[in-house]
């Protein structure tokens, strides 16, 4: 039983900085507001409000949403994945409502002729009449289910994609120092547990001391990763044939002398193009190969891989030892004992159990993020509600004009009914499709695996934009349908 350290006031410390980053950042807009509007807009509501500094508040709350992500994420890849999204698709979401604006005056005409109903071109004139209330409120709650449905996202198809990233048979024991003379034992040991495919690799010990003639030391490399490569030796192997589960991206396999196959990303970390040559001390002696080949690894696989692989002829007969990887056969006897028992050299590694902790993890991280999913919802019911009521008074004076025109309670309801849920159903479908595209670059250059994604987002997140909207909607301008035409246009005058 592990005994965990006491908590201390850290994170309480962080959640108190985050909350003054996203109060300071986010809160500005307002200020701003208030600072710009003149002291005759408080008493004449036909006035304007004043010129507030919009674009340095806008400013300000993406510093502020930046700042937190880098705090929290601690990695650029990610940061500026995540930022560039939402900056692209706040772009996007402007785009669509600005042109979904300009074509409603058409839209209407072409309604009127089809002799749609009057709570429908009502909802659309209402569109029309705050153009930029209306996209506004449209980028903004785009924007909030994006994030929700992100979460949501990663909830489900990014850490269902990484589970089904390893097939279910992919070896989940690694057995390292197999002696040469010990090769045809172990092996028919392995087979003879229900192993159908036995693959033993030779393993050389070199450590990296030259490119292209030119002694390599840590100080030479600015990337750390490299300085590390540099500074420890490296697990060579040899082999005639490349491995089937690796694949050549770049040059040709080899064909005689000395020469080496390079993972890519080891080779873009160190600098490494096809031709250079490199130098290795194994065991006191230097062995130079020529760069012929660069490999894509398929590491979901969790067989035996090797960053660098030499020909036959740069590494045979120097010091060596095997390793091989396994599948424990399901509802067979374990290997493990018999294998360690039969020969003590061998040193066995169970990453089934390392696997197994990773999703105990994952499910626990999975909790947070529902929590975080509800409390999300919660707050982005909050925002909608407090703008709709910031139209409030407007729509009070517009419902009063209307129904002194002659238009009824029950139309000017469905009006309401449908401005919301066709706004919120855009929304929702906006920011379902800007979480998917998401998703999948997070998957593709962060994650490294195939991202899988669940469609159903689409009419789901259609459905669910709209219901929000006609929820909070509803419940923030309940009063303006109930006040009596005479009264809402005496307030407003």
């Amino acid at each position: 039983v592990l005994t965990l350290p006491p908590p201390t006031v850290l994170p309480g410390l962080q959640a108190m900085a985050a909350g003054a980053v996203l109060l300071l950042g986010f809160g500005a807009w307002p200020f701003l507001r208030l600072a710009g509007v003149p002291p005759l807009r408080v008493l004449r509501r036909d006035l304007g409000s004043g010129g507030a500094i919009s674009w340095l508040a806008v400013l300000v709350a993406l510093v502020a949403f930046v700042a937190l992500l880098s705090w929290f994420a601690a990695d650029r890849r990610l940061v500026m994945i995540a930022f560039g999204g939402f900056v692209g698709g706040a772009l996007v979401f402007v785009a669509v409502g600005a042109g979904l604006i300009a074509a409603i005056a058409p839209l209407r005409r072409v309604l009127t002729r089809a002799g749609a109903g009057a709570p429908i071109r009502f909802a659309l004139a209402s569109w029309s009449r705050r153009a930029g209330a209306s996209t506004a409120q449209l980028v903004a709650l785009s924007i909030g289910l994006m994030a929700l449905m992100l979460l949501t996202i990663t909830r489900t198809d990014l850490i269902d994609s990484w589970r089904r990233a390893s097939p279910a048979d992919a070896p989940d024991r690694f057995v390292i120092n197999i002696q040469p003379d010990q090769r045809d034992a172990v092996a028919a040991m392995i087979a003879a547990a229900g192993v159908t495919r036995v693959e033993l690799y030779p393993m050389i010990r070199g450590r990296l001391v030259s490119i292209n003639g030119r002694e390599v030391s840590g100080e030479r490399f600015d990337d750390a990763r490299a300085q590390r490569m540099v500074e420890r030796e490296f697990n060579l192997s040899y082999n005639t044939q490349l491995p089937g589960h690796n694949q050549v991206v770049a040059g040709r396999w080899f064909t005689d002398g000395n020469e080496v196959s390079v993972e890519q990303g080891i080779a873009t970390t160190l600098g490494l193009s096809l031709g250079d040559s490199v130098g290795f001390d194994v065991a006191g002696e230097t062995v130079t190969a020529k760069v012929t080949s660069l490999r894509k690894l398929d590491w979901d696989s969790m067989k035996v891989n090797f960053f660098m692989i030499l020909s036959p002829a740069a590494l045979q007969g120097k010091p060596q030892t095997l390793v091989t990887s396994y599948h424990q056969p399901t509802g067979a006897p374990a290997l493990d004992g018999p294998l360690v028992q039969r020969f003590p050299n061998l040193t066995v590694f169970d990453t089934g159990n390392i696997v197994r902790q990773v999703q105990r993890m994952l499910d626990q991280v999975v909790l947070g993020v529902q929590m975080l999913f509800v409390l999300t919802l919660i707050a982005g019911l909050v925002v909608l509600y407090t703008a709709m009521a910031a139209s409030h008074d407007e729509r009070l004076r517009e419902s009063g004009l209307m129904r002194a025109l002659g238009a009824s309670r029950q139309q000017l309801s469905r009006a309401q009914f449908w401005e919301l849920g066709l706004s919120g159903g855009l929304a929702g479908l906006l920011a379902a499709i800007g979480a998917l595209v998401i998703g999948w670059v997070l998957a593709a250059q962060v994650f490294g695996f195939e991202f899988s994604p669940r469609w159903l987002t689409l009419p789901l997140g259609t459905l669910a934009g709209a219901l929000l909207a006609v929820v909070a909607g509803r419940a923030s301008l309940r009063g303006v349908l109930d006040a009596p035409p005479m009264s809402s246009l005496r307030n407003a005058a």
